[in-house]
């Protein structure tokens, strides 16, 4: 018996929850109906609000589940078409579910970490944080630019810039705009950007199942019942076979 087919043999075990059946855990009938005939206990507004948050996330949770159930997903990180076709399947997800993409997930973020932030050295400096924390990289030097026109700005005003000053930001956005055309980028390039972004995402998220993967064969080959067997390349396993 295949390598790739024992695997499949120990994930039949599992129930769609992911928790292994035991006989000794199952919950008699009876259990539920004396539930059933206790009276109902009054709902908190607080256990509500928990309530509605954990049926939102089982049912995004249940329809991500059954796109990736529908759709064929490569483990290859190093194939272009792989990468891609696990980020278009990750995009159907999102708008099926409701859920941001990477952008909008930034975007959110700097809004409510800066939204009490009075000046913008202050706010360029949790950007950086943000930037940092997420693992992006400035490769075209745009922080340091935009710190230099900050600079610039502060001096002509005399003090420090404000984001409520609706003059200096006006200078400071006319910066920036020369900024981006020396950087050659333009608004009506930002869904490419953004596009960009999800693909980068895609390939790390690949590259790291492809280790999960990896880990969990090395393990299981260690075993006596599988010493004679070929482990299988990862981009071969069909990932729907084990939910």
């Amino acid at each position: 018996m295949a390598f790739s087919s024992r695997l499949l043999s120990k994930s039949r075990q599992v129930c769609g929850n992911g928790v292994v059946l035991r006989q000794e855990r199952v919950i008699p009938v009876r259990h539920f109906a004396d539930e059933a005939k206790s009276p109902p206990r009054p709902v908190l507004k607080g256990d509500e609000m928990l309530k509605n948050i954990f049926l939102d996330v089982k049912k995004k949770f249940e329809v991500a589940l059954g796109i990736l159930r529908t759709e064929k997903i490569t483990i290859d990180p190093k194939d272009p078409a792989a990468v891609s076709q696990y980020a278009r399947v990750m995009k159907t997800i999102r708008e099926k579910a409701g859920l941001l993409d990477e952008s909008e997930r930034i975007k959110y973020t700097i809004e409510e970490r800066t939204r009490d932030i009075p000046d913008v050295r202050s706010y360029f400096l949790a950007l950086k944080e943000i930037r940092i924390r997420r693992g992006l990289t400035d490769e075209l030097g745009a922080e340091a630019m935009m710190d230099d026109a900050l600079e610039k700005i502060e001096k002509q005003l005399k003090k420090p810039l404000l984001r409520s000053d609706e003059n200096g930001m006006a200078l400071l956005r006319a910066e920036f705009a020369v900024i981006n055309k020396k950087l050659g980028i333009r608004p009506e390039d930002l869904p490419k950007y953004a596009e960009e972004l999800e693909l980068k995402k895609a390939k790390a998220q690949l590259e790291e199942l492809e280790k999960e993967a990896l880990e969990a064969m090395e393990t299981q080959a260690k075993r006596e019942e599988f010493k004679d067997e070929a482990m299988v390349e990862v981009k071969s396993l069909d990932m729907r076979n084990f939910m």
